[in-house]
Formats: C-alpha cells, structure tokens, sequence
C-alpha cells in the first residue's frame, strides 16, 4: 500500500461517503474511486460495500486502518526528519579542541546550543592539539575544530575566537620567578617543555621564532600531552615552558608561576576552523551560534 493510496482510504473510512472523502483531499471523486478499486485489486480484497447510499467497511477495510495509520506517521516522521536535516534543527556535528586553555569557550557554545537547538547532538574530542585537529577537519574526521594555527590550507574556513597572550611558565623557585616580566634570552640555558608540535602550530612557531631571535635553539627536554601535565612538570622542576594566559586561568598548579614576556608580545589567536565545502545545515548553525557568542575580538578592537 502506498502512502497516496492510504490516504485515500483512510478519508473514505472516516467519512464513509465518496463524495466528502474527495473534497477533503482536494481532488474530483473519480480518481478517489479509481484509487480504492486499485488498492482493492492490489489486496484481492473489497474494502468498503457500496450502495447508491451508503458505503460502509468490510471486515477487511476495518482491519486495515492501524496499519494505513502507521504507514501515514511513518511517511510524515520521515518528511519531518528530512525537514529538521535540510534546516540544520537536528544532526551531528564533531567538534574538537585542544583543553584546558579552551575549556571555558567550550562549555560557553555548549550551553548556547543546548539552549537554541537541541537537537543538534554535539560530539567533542578533546586533547586535539591544533595540527591533529587540523588534519581532521581536512579529512573529515572532524566538522570543526578549535586551536592556533599560523597557516590554514585553501579549502577550510575560520573564524577568530579569542586572542591569548603567550607567557612562560616556571617553577616557583626559579632564579627569575620572582621578576615582573622575563627575557627569553635569559633562558637559553633552561630545560624546555613543550607540547605535541607540527606544521602550522602557532605556539610552538613561537617558541621557535622568539628563541631564534634571541639567538638560541632552545633544549626540548619534556613533550607534554596536554598543558595540566605541562605545567605539573614545570611545577617539578623539569624545565620551563611556553604557555598561553588562558592556561593560567584554567590551571592552578602549587609550584608553578607563570611570568609575562618582557617587550611587546603579538597574541596568538584562537580561530575555529571548518571545511568551506560542507554542506551540513545542522554545522552551519554551529557556527552561526558560535559566531554570534564569540565574535572576532580584532573586529571589537577596531571599532
């Protein structure tokens, strides 16, 4: 039975007149009745006893109605579905971030979109360091991802989130932990500890361009997993480290100090990125919140 031919069967059973069954589909009773005769043929079976009249069920056609109704909220679930996919109100969208320095931005997206949709169900994959999260919203593994990236291939989109002021972390006995601001020139002697590096990684190019400038190569003792384990190890005396403000809001760690650079410092900026070809409406609404909740804070320097 098809949903055309329920339809049709279902206005006949409940009017139990041709005539008003028509109307109430909008269509001549001609076709309606061509419509019953076919389903009849189809089920080798009369659905309704007709007179000059009246028209009234058969034991068939009566049996026929919870099916006919099911088929009719199983077509009008799934155009509903389909409506709610195309207009983005449900779907899936993977968003990764790196941790605790985007911890709190995070949570900010993830109550708005509680709030305004629902039913978007919003997977995230934390500890996705900015070229892991990167690739992944290249090859598709991810929808968007949040991090610092220097470079940003053609085929994905951004938007700027945050701007962070890069600070260096050091135990609380450190020579220098006591001054207001440090050189990186006086640490070229220090153990240094970093996080997983790779192409386009804005924080650890920095470390390499302000080391470079100071005349340096700095000696990466320690590679991190995550920046609680970083500023741990540095709160142990294993080294010093690059870090960002937003971690030293996020992370309190007995120990540890984190100093600002001496001289004018550029911040790094926190972008969320998406492939520019993604057709999901369910993303686009993820970032058309996200947009709206973070704005880009060069715009509100600017203005």
């Amino acid at each position: 039975m098809e949903v055309r031919e329920a339809e049709a069967f279902l206005a006949v059973s409940e009017e139990l007149h041709f005539g008003r069954a028509a109307g109430r589909l909008n269509m001549a009773q001609p076709p309606l009745s061509r419509l019953i005769r076919q389903l009849e043929k189809k089920l080798g079976t009369r659905l309704f006893d007709r007179s000059t009249r009246t028209v009234k069920l058969t034991p068939a056609g009566s049996a026929l109605i919870d099916p006919a109704q099911q088929l009719l909220e199983v077509s009008r679930d799934a155009r509903d579905i389909v409506a709610s996919a195309v207009s983005g109100d449900t779907g899936t969208v993977r968003i990764g971030f790196a941790g605790a320095s985007i911890n709190h931005t995070i949570g900010q997206l993830a109550r708005e979109l509680r709030q305004t949709h629902p039913r978007v169900k919003l997977e995230f994959h934390g500890s996705q360091f900015s070229p892991t999260g990167l690739n992944r919203v290249v090859d598709g593994t991810l929808d968007l991802a949040f991090g610092r990236w220097d470079f940003i291939p053609a085929e994905l989109d951004s938007h700027v989130v945050a701007l962070e002021t890069p600070l260096v972390a050091l135990p609380a006995r450190h020579r220098l932990a006591d001054q207001s601001a440090i050189r990186i020139s006086d640490l070229a002697q220090e153990h240094w500890i970093v996080l997983p590096g790779g192409f386009g990684s804005a924080l650890h190019n920095r470390l390499t361009t302000l080391t470079r400038a100071a005349g340096f190569v700095p000696k990466i003792t320690q590679t991190a997993p995550d920046s609680w384990t970083l500023v741990i190890l540095v709160a142990a005396e294993m080294g010093c480290a690059l870090t960002l403000d937003s971690v030293r809001d996020n992370i309190s760690t007995p120990g540890a100090v984190f100093r600002p650079l001496a001289g004018h410092q550029e911040p790094l900026e926190v972008r969320m990125i998406w492939r520019r070809d993604d057709p999901s409406a369910a993303l686009r609404n993820v970032i058309d919140a996200a947009q709206s909740l973070l704005p880009d804070p060069w715009a509100q320097e600017s203005s």
